[in-house]
């Protein structure tokens, strides 16, 4: 076989018809990066300052704060100096590490998202036994298997990704370390790519998705059945914003990466991961914001 050298750097190939509105391009990305470290880091202080928010879920969104934020840092930083610097080159060690905590950051939020679905599950629907299932001490467990698992996920992902031979080009046509636009550019070594993509789909994707479904499908058959108009009120009120949550995160993600490769649609792929990467981080605590009244309440109270 044929011994491939990894190349020194990668070229990142953004937008290429957009050249001359460069600046304004910077402006509004950076104007997004900044709304959305501010809207999470809001949630979480609002949160953390308000006794009402001290309860699992909250707890759990404080983390999905904490992973969009370090979602649009991983990714949006790179994009602004391209932006403003035409620094489109990338090591191949900055490549993957940034692939890394992407992955880990992807892997970390979608278990984070299934396990805020159980919890409205067990608190809609056997709430007798939710103080023990989201016992304080079950808590921190769930959280650092959470990030324990999207570290160890995104690692082996990485490794897999590390395997393979680039000796078609060195142009990535993205704005980031994307495991898809490498892959274009691969020739050989897929073999343990592909496997471990299967595994991750099926794991980290396929599995906590029906889960979720199934997990609302039984919470929307038990508030249905209530008897009382508050309480179905109330009850649809905490579980519609994750539900939104829920669907705005997997429909970008498979639009992303379940489109066919083709070099027509390379700006309509890098469109969908400004969507998924850059402006879903920034939706979410949104989202949140606006339909749960909890939250809204805690807004106002902070500040009055």
């Amino acid at each position: 076989m044929e011994n491939f050298t990894p190349p020194a750097e990668f070229h990142l190939l953004f937008f290429p018809s957009i050249s001359g509105n460069k600046q304004l391009l910077f402006i509004a990305f950076f104007l997004l990066y900044l709304t959305g470290i501010l809207v999470n880091c809001s949630i979480i202080i609002v949160i953390y300052h308000s006794q009402p928010l001290h309860s699992p879920l909250y707890l759990f969104l404080c983390n999905l704060s904490i992973v969009d934020i370090l979602y649009t840092s991983v990714n949006i930083p790179k994009l602004l100096d391209m932006l403003l610097f035409d620094q489109n080159t990338m090591s191949f060690n900055q490549c993957f590490t940034q692939l890394y905590f992407f992955g880990q950051c992807t892997s970390t939020e979608d278990i984070l998202l299934f396990t805020m679905a159980y919890d409205r599950y067990v608190a809609i629907c056997k709430p007798l036994h939710y103080h023990s299932v989201f016992s304080g001490n079950n808590c921190v467990k769930i959280i650092v298997s959470i990030w324990v698992s999207g570290c160890v996920n995104s690692l082996l992902f990485t490794t897999a990704v590390s395997k393979i031979s680039f000796c078609k080009s060195n142009r990535i046509e993205q704005y980031f370390c994307d495991a898809k636009a490498l892959l274009k550019i691969s020739c050989t070594g897929t073999k343990f790519f592909y496997i471990a993509l299967h595994i991750e789909v099926i794991i980290f994707g396929l599995f906590p998705f029906l889960c979720t479904v199934i997990s609302y499908m039984k919470i929307i058959r038990v508030i249905l059945c209530m008897k009382s108009k508050d309480g179905r009120k109330k009850s649809f009120n905490t579980c519609s914003s994750h539900l939104t949550v829920i669907s705005v995160f997997y429909g970008t993600v498979l639009f992303t990466y379940m489109m066919p490769q083709a070099s027509h649609l390379v700006e309509l792929e890098q469109a969908l991961s400004v969507l998924f990467t850059a402006v879903v981080p920034v939706l979410n605590p949104l989202i949140y914001s606006l339909s749960n009244n909890e939250v809204k309440k805690a807004l106002i109270k902070f500040k009055v």
